[in-house]
């Protein structure tokens, strides 16, 4: 973990449109979602003299400069809109309105808008506009672009582009997308300066918005936004998308890790893309750029990702100690089970950094895991941080340099090897230790007068300038895997099965073309090769989002996922970087969700006053769950949200099966709208769609969530759930127009919503309409759900089976179940009858309107009451019969 500043925070940018307002000095709250209608709701406390309020879309062509008033149509409470309220607000007076979008503007594929009411025919008009500072709407039909049927050219996106640049058209492995990749020249390296090279991709053609990830410093991806037709960077960027006015989405990627060429974008003084190369070899160099068109943007991401793998895999790598499929085959054939990597990416982590400090010691390790079972806090893995080990003496940490494999004598004074017997025998629940290294040794490189430097070739290299900048010792890379190989048989002697590699950076750092070349590649094999072979892969790569990682270790997939750090580090003390990290990572995973890894989104401390947005954010993200609180210091509510107990005593987290990403990439972080968190538990249509919703903003915001917004919720019935409010909606059918629930975060606040799928029965005549929950009282306790099958008996009965990974109180939601009686329903587990108490209903869900109820089936009180045991299996199976 690094000892370094976050980077402030990325520049103002323009508002996107309207999503949500709350103007409480004026008491009145308007919410719109705009799609193929637009549905207002317009709220206000209680007033005399609001008989009949108006409200008005006001509207024109887009980028045009004649706008025209639309009004919208009055709709009462039983004819409006059916939309479900997971806001706290009660005592205010509702007011729906709706309209449909005339379809001559649909014609024109794009429109500008805003919003202005009035709560009487007297009373003044106001525009959301002026009272909230949220700028003009806009709305895009891609339909009336006909794009599929035209033939595309990369010069009917981009204009004025180079023309020393090739463009070759090639065939998407995503339908209903143009797809082309780029290459341009780069001039060689000269001794020890590295080739350079620019080459003007051009202007956007119709560009409205546009998202970035770029490098906000060398180890960290960050997002940006603007808006517009001119690109206008801070830092080089490494994936760019458009938005055009006809809809469509143009998505560019640099290639990077291939041949020694770094590839980004940059922009000139007028906004035109540039491709920026950088070669570190001594011939000529080739920057390669993938551009894709498709009408949604996760279509033309994929795109680009998936043609990535090909130039990849085509080039494979010139490193002397070449990753070929066969050798990394036969470790993992060998040594990595699915099963064994599930258990390291699903157990609930301790890391000692900021809990326990830089001042590490055995002592302080065997506090803080006491002092977590002594509030039952039963922890799978722990991480071992920064400063266990043998270093040179320094005064900054740039300056101390690793000297030999064991742990420092002062902390450890019997040795990591005693340490971790002492961590095994006193806490069994734990089942994987790592410890922290950095990739080239220490922040200072190896000690030149160390046992390393007296075992292994040596060399002094130079780093750029800046905080780590200076020469300092390093492992010659002739040598590097000879080096990981001994380090890593050590720590696999001494307890260890996993580890952390931190400052992989370092590798891009490196300031002489010549070292670059040596040891860019050679590195990243070695510590691949060695986790691989005496660690099964349980690896934490960290501070490694510099492009030639992403591609060249982190994108093939012919070994075993791993987990990467996905943005900047957790800062406890600093109050802005809070919600900016959240912000982050969803955006960093739009990109990473791609690539053959895990998400690790930091470790966070339960006792903070942002632990619960953390943890929401962490629940959600599809990677691993780690925390760093000092001993004592914990929130054990919040942590049993988080996680649930295995039939086998563990603690495991309930993971997503899709990586979490950022729903809505042009929002960007002063847009006055909410961050949506996307994953999915499951299969499609029948699986759960998981939305994390969190306000970044320093006001309250109201918004209606679309269910389409919920991935994999492409067709079909849902019920969705809040799980702050613990209530559940009516059902919703994709084939409404009013799909969507209503919602509202205070600031700092969050909430996860899911979209469960409804399933239809009818036995003996009778409708009934069924959801699996999953586990209650858990922020993605759906994510508990391993299996389950419904379907009728012949005997007209419906038998509910499920399996769950962890124990707890199973929801199954039904819409009849207020009206029906308990008594006839029999839940089995294991060919055993679960004791009656267990199962109860809860009828107060939210749903005021309908017959439906939530069945509670509490699993983990009936698993210990009936003194049942684990057998093979690490599940616990149960079935449900509904009489």
């Amino acid at each position: 973990m690094a000892d370094l500043l976050p980077e402030q925070m990325p520049p103002q940018q323009a508002a996107p449109p309207v999503s949500s307002t709350d103007d409480d000095d004026m008491d009145v709250r308007v919410a719109c979602s705009p799609s193929l209608d637009f549905v207002v709701l317009l709220e206000h406390k209680p007033i005399k003299d609001s008989t009949a309020p108006e409200v008005v879309i006001w509207h024109s062509i887009h980028g045009g400069k004649d706008w025209e008033a639309f009004p919208l149509q009055s709709a009462s409470s039983t004819t409006g809109p059916k939309v479900a309220s997971f806001s706290s607000s009660t005592e205010h007076v509702k007011h729906w309105f709706t309209g449909s979008i005339p379809c001559r503007l649909k014609q024109l594929g794009a429109i500008s808008f805003t919003l202005k009411y009035r709560l009487n025919a007297g009373a003044e008009w106001r525009w959301v506009k002026d009272e909230t500072g949220i700028s003009d709407g806009s709305l895009h039909y891609a339909s009336a672009n006909n794009f599929t049927s035209r033939q595309q050219n990369l010069q009917d996106y981009f204009r004025n582009t180079s023309s020393d640049i090739n463009i070759t058209p090639e065939e998407p492995e995503t339908t209903k997308t143009a797809l082309w990749s780029l290459t341009c020249n780069i001039a060689p390296a000269k001794g020890p300066d590295s080739g350079y090279s620019h080459h003007r991709l051009g202007k956007i053609k119709d560009g409205e918005r546009w998202f970035a990830l770029v490098r906000l410093w060398s180890p960290w991806l960050a997002p940006r936004q603007g808006s517009g037709d001119s690109l206008q960077l801070d830092k080089d960027g490494v994936l760019l998308s458009f938005l055009r006015s006809d809809g469509l989405h143009v998505v560019c990627l640099g290639i990077s890790g291939v041949q020694d060429v770094l590839t980004t974008f940059i922009n000139d003084g007028d906004g035109n893309v540039e491709i920026k190369g950088r070669n570190d070899r001594e011939g000529e160099g080739t920057s390669t750029v993938i551009v894709a068109v498709a009408e949604e943007f996760e279509r033309a991401e994929a795109a680009v990702m998936y043609h990535a793998r090909k130039v990849i895999s085509q080039y494979g790598t010139s490193s002397e100690l070449e990753l070929d499929t066969k050798q990394i085959k036969t470790l993992t054939d060998d040594k990595v089970r699915p099963e064994w990597l599930e258990e390291w990416y699903d157990g609930l982590t301790y890391c000692t950094w900021n809990g326990l400090g830089q001042d590490l010691t055995a002592e302080k390790i065997y506090t803080a895991l006491d002092e977590l079972a002594r509030h039952d806090i039963n922890v799978t893995n722990l991480i071992i941080d920064d400063n266990w080990q043998s270093l040179a003496s320094g005064q900054s940490q740039f300056q101390r340099g690793w000297s030999r494999f064991e742990a420092n004598s002062s902390g450890f004074p019997d040795g990591m090897k005693s340490t971790t017997t002492a961590i095994r025998q006193r806490h069994p629940n734990i089942n994987h230790i790592a410890v922290w290294h950095a990739i080239l040794g220490y922040w200072g490189g190896i000690d030149p007068h160390g046992e390393i430097a007296k075992t292994y070739r040596t060399k002094v290299v130079e780093k750029e300038p800046g905080v780590a900048g200076g020469e300092f010792t390093v492992v010659d890379a002739r040598d590097a895997k000879q080096m990981y190989d001994d380090f890593y048989a050590f720590l696999s002697a001494s307890g260890i099965d996993s580890v952390k590699t931190d400052a992989q950076f370092f590798l891009d750092l490196l300031l002489h073309a010549p070292d670059r070349r040596e040891m860019m590649i050679e590195y990243q094999d070695a510590w691949t090769l060695a986790h691989l072979r005496h660690f099964s892969s349980r690896a934490i790569s960290c501070m490694s989002q510099f492009p030639q990682a992403l591609f060249h270790s982190q994108l093939p997939q012919n070994k075993p996922r791993l987990l990467v750090r996905n943005s900047d580090d957790f800062f406890p003390e600093v109050e802005a970087s809070h919600a900016w990290h959240i912000f982050c990572n969803a955006h960093n995973s739009v990109l990473t969700q791609h690539l053959n890894v895990l998400p690790d989104w930091d470790m966070f401390q339960t006792s903070h006053e942002w632990a619960s947005f953390h943890a929401a954010a962490r629940c959600v993200s599809g990677g691993p769950i780690y925390f760093t609180d000092k001993p004592g210091e914990h929130d054990i509510k919040l942590i049993r949200q988080m996680t649930a107990q295995t039939i086998r005593g563990k603690t495991a987290i309930l993971r997503p099966h899709r990586v979490g990403r950022a729903i809505d990439v042009y929002n960007a972080y002063d847009a006055k709208a909410m961050l949506k968190v996307g994953t999915f538990v499951g299969r499609q249509e029948t699986g759960t769609g998981i939305l994390g919703c969190f306000n970044v903003c320093p006001q309250t915001l109201r918004e209606f969530v679309l269910v389409d917004e919920f991935p994999g919720t492409e067709k079909g019935e849902y019920v969705v759930g809040s799980f702050c409010a613990g209530r559940f909606s009516g059902v919703v059918s994709r084939k409404s127009k009013h799909a969507m629930v209503e919602l509202e975060l205070d600031t700092r606040g969050w909430d996860i919503l899911s979209a469960y799928a409804v399933r239809s029965f009818k036995p003996k005549g009778h409708e009934v309409k069924v959801a699996m929950l999953g586990l209650l009282g858990k922020m993605t306790g759906s994510a508990a759900v391993t299996g389950c099958d419904m379907y009728v008996e012949t005997n007209g009965r419906l038998r509910i089976w499920t399996s769950l990974k962890a124990l707890g109180v199973l929801g199954i939601w039904m819409s009849n179940l207020k009206s029906v009686s308990i008594d006839g329903f029999m839940v089995i587990i294991f060919g055993q009858p679960i004791p009656a108490h267990c199962v109860t209903k809860m009828e107060d869900i939210g749903d005021n309107d309908s017959d439906a109820g939530v069945l509670q089936i509490d699993v983990e009180r009936a698993w210990r009451q009936m003194d049942l045991k684990a057998g093979w299996s690490n599940e616990v199976s149960l079935e449900v019969f509904v009489g």
